[in-house]
């Protein structure tokens, strides 16, 4: 008998395509696996129960007349509660927003919607998206289906752990600074952050993207192959030229293959012996493979990084000031407190020169990778932590330095992965990161479905109790 949540995107397309099974069937067993799940794991913020049935009936009569509107017509979906759907509240993970519904998709969820995909609900996320974590103010904890005491981490944590938790093999998720790749290290999953404006999205921001998160490589690759065409809303976007992004993953040969090898960035957490266990296995076997493997120093400090801090400290601080009283006691003090705490000492020449510092950040990111056809590094210095927690260590004094891996690359605006490799001695996974030259988003696709076919075999996703 064939348990669909484990069908993903590509396998379910041909099973509607040959009339084996029905969206309709793929969407009672993704709301089927929302129901055994969600009082454990707290992964949605809206479930769209009878309007997700309504358009799997639509889907079903496209295929059964040939007429499907795209390959993953039919396929279930969900997309975090940031990137606005028509006729949803979008709170931002955070309890003192206006939850007056948005009048229109933005961009990815258009074009999601266009292609007939059958949207689930809304995944949950952590305050203004300002943490990796599965805490909100909002939305309260959302937990690691792998270990229910374990943290998703952030800031796409109900995705993470609706993929995990088989609600359909489709997921959308944002980044600024880790934000698809850190819940994909600590969920044992696949995320893509693309290149600034690959994906249109809106509002665009320095830094933000929307990125799939998928149990497999191939499946965001369907994904992508629908959520990077165009949108006018974006004026940061990317000029768009037709690309099949699942056609030709298994062709990138390792053999010759010049790969920089970063297992340490020497800022923020240290790494942790099983972290850098898991990525010095990953590095080999691409040189068993043939690949050119070379150890290259880190290129951030302390600086950038700290910079990088007093930026986005400043920018919500900034919009914490502007609360009144009572919306600003709604927001988790943690919030509150890393965002404030010396913003009130904060000169326009500090913010100008973090501002600086980023800016110094993303050159030296884009010249470390400049001599390599990708680097390879952990994705987080660390493995899952506890979960309830807004951060690891929960100082919002210090509340980012776990980040270190992977902003640098949403600074300089490249496209990186997170592949799971291996686990903890405690069964948890432990992902790496592929990071690509700029704007070459198939080739770390491409990288990254090299090493899912190089890793050791994979344990079986988690079952609910």
């Amino acid at each position: 008998m064939i348990e669909l949540h484990r069908l993903g995107a590509a396998e379910l397309s041909e099973a509607f395509a040959t009339g084996r099974l029905s969206p309709v069937e793929a969407a009672q067993a993704a709301l089927g696996r929302i129901d055994r799940w969600e009082p454990s794991i707290n992964a949605m913020y809206l479930v769209h129960r009878e309007q997700a049935l309504a358009d799997a009936r639509a889907s079903e009569a496209r295929w059964r007349s040939g007429s499907p509107l795209s390959p993953i017509d039919g396929v279930p979906i969900t997309i975090k509660e940031n990137i606005y759907t028509r006729g949803d509240p979008a709170p931002i993970g955070s309890a003192a927003a206006d939850l007056t519904p948005k009048a229109a998709d933005a961009p990815p969820s258009a074009r999601v919607r266009e292609a007939g995909c059958v949207i689930l609900g809304k995944t949950t996320m952590p305050d203004f998206g300002m943490l990796s974590s599965g805490l909100s103010s909002i939305h309260g904890v959302t937990r690691n289906p792998w270990r229910l005491d374990r943290n998703t981490s952030g800031s796409s944590s109900g995705a993470a752990a609706a993929a995990v938790a088989g609600y359909g093999p489709l997921h959308l998720g944002t980044d600024i600074g880790g934000s698809v790749r850190l819940p994909a290290t600590h969920c044992g999953l696949f995320a893509l952050k693309p290149s600034l404006g690959r994906i249109p999205i809106h509002p665009p921001y320095m830094g933000r993207v929307a990125g799939p998160m998928t149990r497999t490589v191939r499946d965001s690759a369907l994904l992508m192959n629908v959520v990077t065409r165009p949108d006018a809303r974006d004026f940061m976007s990317l000029p768009w030229q037709q690309e099949d992004y699942a056609a030709g993953l298994d062709g990138l040969e390792p053999r010759g293959l010049r790969i920089g090898f970063l297992p340490d960035m020497r800022v923020g957490l240290p790494v942790d012996p099983e972290v850098a266990a898991v990525a010095a296995q990953a590095a080999g076997a691409l040189a068993a493979a043939g690949a050119i493997v070379e150890e290259i120093p880190s290129f951030l400090t302390g600086e950038m990084l700290e910079g990088m801090n007093v930026f986005f400290e400043a920018r919500s601080g900034n919009d914490v000031a502007a609360m009144s009283p009572q919306a600003r006691a709604k927001l988790l003090p943690f919030i509150v407190e890393w965002c404030t705490w010396r913003s009130g000492g904060f000169t326009g020449s500090e913010v100008m020169a973090g501002y600086t510092r980023v800016m110094e950040m993303r050159e030296a990111a884009v010249r470390a990778v400049g001599a390599y056809a990708f680097v390879l590094s952990p994705t987080s210095p660390i493995p899952a932590y506890e979960a309830g927690v807004p951060s690891p260590g929960s100082d919002p004094h210090r509340a980012l330095p776990h980040i270190a891996f992977t902003v640098p690359f949403s600074m300089s605006e490249q496209p990186a992965s997170s592949v799971n490799w291996g686990y903890t001695g405690d069964g948890m996974p432990v992902g790496v990161q592929v990071v690509g030259q700029r704007f070459d988003d198939l080739g770390v696709l491409r990288m990254s479905r090299l090493l899912e076919r190089l890793r050791p075999p994979q344990r079986p996703w988690p079952e609910p109790a």
